[in-house]
């Protein structure tokens, strides 16, 4: 069977279309483009209405790109708007979130999709083997591993929490023997993914595992993988909410001398309490700030980025100038900028007080424009420090790769070799970890060094 995976959305999203495209290669089939394949798979997101205009435009588009094809619909917007999908076409069918698992591994088995079927039992996690594990030139360099799913909070511009259910973590065990797995495979970056994944939570006869738990048991898992010579694989955070930094989990980041990367994508919003108040977010400006400050005391070196959306209903130039001042003090390496975009059925797409699209767009040109100052400033204050950089493309030119902290960074090849005879292309293979002396020029880009 030939069949393409189309993604749309989040990290968690990604992880879970890299891991049906694992279980169905693995199985024999293969992987191609969307006009040749027998099954489309599109992994669809519906976080905002432009992202739900994109994940229609999509499924609209495999279908014209294809005749033939069996088309299938999952992921957050085939779960708010199930019948929309399914009144396309009849070569449409819609799988759920809780369904998608069985599914794919019933349709790495069978002839063709017709004789797929699906258990009604709620499980979300695609477990990895040794023959579907996601690594090679067709998956990226650093391997995803869901371990939470849904969300329990209910932010006034968001539906993930309707399309995705009540938060659940995933049993420790099965975590960790994934994580084993790719550790003796030498995967050296592991990234921890989940809808709310500060929420983790596992409860064992032996032991409760919170996320600072989980984290400070895979580094004993993956500590056989490792040596003097051979570094260590690291974890890094996707994504985590400010209310879920806990003291335990600031300990095993301060401790963890990088085997836990010192970067953490802390979602703000917005850097006016009043607007965080009509978000239903669950922290003032202050509160936030007063956090980063902790943890840039506690954890040296650590790097900060963050989600920030602009235009929410109601914002004034005052609210705005807050966010931008927030930002500064934040000192974040990057910011992720989000033009407020209505989602129907949420609360802040009933609100009357909508901000003008020019409004939306000038505020969002400015707040990019404080993130690439932030940026470069952040790379500077690394200048002549070493970072364990993990190597995502090579040629004979030179090897791009990404820092601890986040950046991105050229490393250009000199000729000749090293003392010990070695040549950079030894040293510098795609999916290593190499401590590298950070230079101006690696992080502009502009000269390779």
């Amino acid at each position: 069977m030939k069949f393409c995976v189309v993604n749309l959305g989040c990290k968690v999203n990604r992880v879970e279309s890299d891991a049906a495209s694992s279980v169905l290669s693995a199985a024999g089939h293969i992987l191609c483009n969307e006009e040749n394949a027998d099954v489309i798979l599109i992994n669809t997101c519906t976080v905002t209405g432009e992202a739900e205009k994109k994940t229609r435009k999509a499924v609209r588009h495999a279908l014209n790109a294809n005749e033939y094809a069996q088309v299938i619909v999952t992921g957050c917007a085939s779960e708010v708007a199930p019948s929309f999908f399914r009144s396309l076409s009849d070569r449409v069918e819609v799988v759920s979130k809780a369904d998608l698992v069985p599914f794919v591994e019933n349709l790495a088995t069978a002839k063709n999709v017709s004789t797929c079927g699906v258990q009604s039992e709620d499980y979300r996690w695609f477990t990895s083997t040794k023959e579907s594990l996601r690594v090679g030139d067709s998956f990226p360099t650093r391997v995803g591993i869901k371990v939470q799913d849904g969300c329990n909070n209910a932010c006034t511009y968001c539906i993930v929490h309707v399309a995705r259910g009540k938060a659940i973590s995933r049993p420790c065990m099965s975590i960790l023997k994934e994580a084993k797995l790719y550790a003796e495979s030498q995967v050296k970056e592991i990234v921890l993914t989940g809808i709310n994944l500060g929420s983790y939570y596992n409860e064992s006869i032996f032991q409760t595992f919170t996320l600072a738990g989980l984290l400070k048991t895979l580094l004993v898992w993956t500590e056989p993988y490792q040596s003097a010579t051979i570094p260590p694989c690291r974890f890094r955070i996707s994504s985590i909410e400010p209310k879920d930094i806990s003291e335990d989990l600031i300990e095993v980041l301060s401790q963890s001398n990088g085997t836990i990367c010192r970067h953490l994508h802390l979602p703000l919003q917005s850097g006016s309490s009043k607007v965080l108040r009509e978000m239903a977010r669950p922290y003032t400006a202050e509160e936030y700030k007063s956090l980063v400050e902790k943890l840039y005391r506690r954890i040296p070196n650590l790097a900060l980025s963050t989600d920030i959306i602009v235009g929410f209903p109601g914002e004034t130039e005052k609210d705005f100038q807050e966010t931008l001042e927030l930002a500064r003090a934040c000192h974040f390496n990057k910011i992720h900028v989000f033009p407020y975009s209505m989602r129907e059925g949420t609360p802040a797409a009933q609100r009357k007080d909508q901000v003008p699209a020019e409004v939306k767009s000038e505020r969002a040109a400015q707040l990019r424009q404080l993130s690439e100052e932030l940026h470069h400033q952040d790379a500077l204050n690394r200048v002549g420090k070493q970072e364990m950089v993990l190597v995502e493309e090579v040629n004979d030119e030179g090897a791009r790769g990404t820092t601890e902290s986040y950046h991105e960074v050229f490393i250009r090849f000199k000729a000749g070799s090293f003392s010990d005879g070695a040549k950079p292309q030894d040293i510098f293979t795609r999916g290593s970890v190499v401590p590298v002396v950070l230079s101006e020029r690696m992080f502009t880009g502009k000269a390779l060094d």
